[in-house]
């Protein structure tokens, strides 16, 4: 656990300069941002993809260098696989070598790029983003889920055209990300949802379905697990595992909260904030129903880093005097948080043959 520690501080230190070196950026007619330092952000993408991709553990991570070091990947079983980006993939890194480690790295590279891209594009604090995708979980369940995170970056790197109401090229990268993991096409309907005005009668539909699936999900599982069974989730069907952490839903709950007393400002400084707001009830939604099962919190992984980019900009809706005491609190009360989920709960320790502490 002792160099996810280090991660924490380097990326931290470096994104924070990183602001501080910052210069104002026009994002919208009338709101400005602020652009952080490019090669102080470089620092951050490198650190992550370092520590993600040299890793030997954590999550499925074993099992995936071990498919990969049992399987002689043929066109033949490319095209039997669910998922035939992913196995083209493995195909052509064995022509490279026979270490799983590559293909471990790629993927941590692709995800971690693409991911403190959109952060340093769209976050109005970077360093706050920065700290707040460690300390919330994502970046460990980056390095469990692999497959589908993969597919939620190349995704999450088209938030520009989903901004931007480009619908085709927005499908085109979905349809793309699908190749990796199938669930990346939930993202085609989810388009058309949160392209609309946050607060509105489409808000309470959300909240009402996300409290009829929790009081009656005994009653109208059997209907989710059939509409899902051809998916990936399918298989799940019979676990008795309990359901997601409900802190983890009070967590998802805070950004939204302060977002919905300040929508009015939050509109003024960030043009693109009824999506990511739309984007983060989902998130809520999606974590609420989890409470019931805790597959379903794995569809939060495309939802959960706008969470991230929302809670950036909250911190300005507050008066100036507040704003680093707010700032500060999130900051605390997140490393509580990840040391609790990670150190008392998962027990979780970091394993490289590269990297040793």
């Amino acid at each position: 656990m002792a160099i996810l520690w280090v991660n924490l501080i380097v990326v931290y230190i470096a994104s924070y300069f990183s602001r501080i070196l910052a210069k104002p950026v026009a994002i919208g007619a009338e709101a400005l941002a602020v652009k952080p330092n490019k090669w102080l952000a470089g620092i951050v993408m490198a650190t992550f993809v370092v520590i993600a991709g040299l890793r030997n553990n954590i999550g499925d991570t074993f099992f995936y260098m071990y498919s990969y070091r049992l399987n002689n990947y043929t066109w033949e079983q490319v095209k039997a696989e669910k998922d035939i980006g992913f196995g083209i993939l493995q195909m052509i890194l064995q022509k490279i070598t026979d270490d799983p480690q590559l293909l471990i790295f790629l993927t941590a590279l692709v995800t971690n790029v693409l991911i403190v891209y959109v952060l340093y594009k769209y976050s109005r604090l970077f360093d706050l983003s920065i700290y707040l995708y460690i300390t919330s979980g994502l970046y460990i369940i980056s390095m469990n889920g692999v497959r589908q995170f993969l597919a939620s970056a190349i995704v999450f790197a088209a938030t520009k055209f989903l901004f931007e109401g480009s619908w085709k090229k927005y499908f085109l990268v979905v349809a793309f990300a699908s190749l990796f993991h199938g669930s990346a096409l939930i993202l085609i309907p989810i388009y058309f949802i949160v392209r609309r005005k946050a607060w509105t009668a489409s808000t309470i539909v959300l909240l009402s379905l996300a409290m009829i699936l929790i009081l009656g999900y005994s009653v109208i599982s059997d209907a989710i697990f059939t509409a899902i069974a051809d998916t990936h989730y399918g298989e799940y069907k019979d676990f008795q595992e309990g359901g997601a952490n409900v802190i983890r839903v009070a967590i998802g709950a805070v950004p939204l909260i302060f977002a919905y007393l300040g929508r009015n400002k939050l509109r003024e400084i960030f043009p693109y904030g009824d999506y990511v707001v739309n984007m983060s009830l989902l998130n809520f939604v999606v974590m609420a129903v989890a409470t019931q099962n805790w597959i379903f919190a794995r569809f939060t992984i495309y939802f959960g880093l706008y969470n991230i980019i929302l809670m950036s900009w909250v911190i300005s809706l507050f008066v100036r005097r507040e704003r680093k005491f707010i700032y500060y609190a999130v900051l605390g009360f997140y490393l509580i948080y990840f040391y609790y989920e990670n150190v008392v709960t998962l027990h979780l320790f970091y394993r490289s043959d590269y990297l040793k502490f």
